[in-house]
């Protein structure tokens, strides 16, 4: 994800504000938590900075005892992992995130495989009664838990062209969340991935595009790499790499190289 500055209100909500007032709730779940549902509306409102958008989200997730939260995206058939990004989207405990990381558990995740089958969101214990078949499965729950993450939801998030994106809520308690909490639960992270789309359709419209040999440049850029080590690395001369970061200093209006991979990777130019 990106970060951008704040769009100052226009007054008006955009078309992910719409979906909740257009729908009809019973006032039991209106009693319990739909003043902080509408005051995370409100603080949103006009927001497109992912960073502070996703630090709302937090909190109101926290407000309903969901103390941790991660959104994924992916693109096609590229693979879904838990990965930190920049800025993060994921506020899992750090040794979860490594423990998750250390044993390949993207390749096997009971809620990803549900998520993919599944359009409305669903409690963990749901994926683990459908899609449990292994002990490796079994036992990623149980390592979960161990880890304080004993029950969550999952909103699966379809899109065009393959898009597909997981929003998920975790909590150190193994209560089952009602059904009202799941509804706000939801909204929120349709809501927040709506946003980010946005953003990025704004991006893309701006970004500047780079050949292919540029954005190998630019990467090893970014890694710290001199242009003799691009050049050994890329078995191109040193001076054709100094003519390839020319280039994209000027398509990304910068002055230097170093700015250059700043921005080339908060662009999404490139991934670090």
């Amino acid at each position: 994800m990106h970060s951008v500055e704040a769009a100052e209100p226009t007054g008006t909500y955009p078309f992910s504000f719409l979906l909740v007032p257009l729908m009809q709730f019973p006032k039991s779940i209106e009693e319990a938590h739909a003043a902080e549902f509408y005051q995370f509306l409100e603080k949103t409102q006009g927001l497109i900075r992912s960073p502070k958008l996703f630090e709302l989200l937090c909190s109101f997730a926290r407000i309903l005892e969901f103390p941790w939260v991660a959104y994924h995206r992916q693109s096609g058939d590229e693979i879904l992992k838990m990965v930190r990004c920049n800025p993060p989207a994921v506020s899992y405990p750090d040794e979860w995130q490594d423990h998750y990381a250390k044993m390949g558990y993207d390749r096997i995740d009971p809620i990803i495989k549900k998520s993919r089958k599944q359009a409305d969101a669903f409690r963990w214990s749901e994926a683990h009664n459908d899609m449990i078949k292994t002990e490796l499965e079994r036992r990623f729950f149980e390592e979960a838990a161990a880890f304080g993450l004993r029950s969550g939801v999952s909103v699966p998030l379809h899109g065009p062209g393959g898009s597909f994106a997981i929003m998920s809520f975790a909590r150190p308690s193994s209560c089952e969340p009602e059904n009202k909490m799941v509804t706000y639960l939801k909204f929120a992270a349709v809501h927040f991935h709506l946003s980010v789309a946005d953003f990025a359709k704004r991006v893309a419209g701006k970004c500047p595009e780079l050949t292919p040999r540029e954005r190998e440049c630019i990467l090893w850029v970014a890694r710290g790499k001199s242009s003799w080590d691009i050049g050994r690395i890329l078995d191109i001369s040193e001076n054709t790499v100094n003519f390839h970061i020319k280039n994209i200093t000027r398509k990304l209006d910068v002055s230097s190289r170093t700015v250059a991979a700043l921005k080339a990777a908060s662009l999404g130019i490139i991934e670090l």
